[in-house]
């Protein structure tokens, strides 16, 4: 009686152990998701500020017809998300890069890309 009770002793403490360790798992990769979906955010706001500046006429501080010129403002750059920089500009397009702040494996952080033009973006997810 003695070994079958420590048997199923031993089981229980396993089980709760395999319990505890996916759900560890589970949080982590909802704050990596949660993560990604901010950073894709912040990026999908400066996509419409670019867009914004794209279309505004020189006269009232636009780029009139052109990406060239704009910048990500000061206070976006570094976020509690992340930071953000742009990686190419051109007359016609201007592409954006987020890293999050949240580890996903290693040394790699959450990494977002997105593309934008005169009226659309496309992201990426990098990591």
């Amino acid at each position: 009686m003695g070994q079958q009770q420590l048997l199923l002793i031993v089981l229980g403490i396993i089980i709760v152990g395999l319990a505890i360790f996916m759900g560890i798992n589970l949080f982590r990769a909802n704050a990596i998701e949660a993560k990604r979906n901010n950073v894709t955010n912040e990026l999908v706001n400066l996509a419409a500020m670019a867009q914004q500046y794209y279309l505004k006429p020189r006269a009232l501080g636009g780029g009139a017809r052109s990406f060239v010129g704009w910048s990500i403002p000061e206070e976006l750059k570094l976020t509690a998300n992340g930071n953000y920089r742009i990686e190419t500009i051109g007359q016609d397009s201007v592409v954006i890069i987020g890293t999050g702040n949240e580890v996903v494996t290693g040394n790699d952080s959450v990494k977002v890309k997105i593309s934008v033009g005169a009226t659309s973006f496309k992201t990426i997810v990098i990591n």
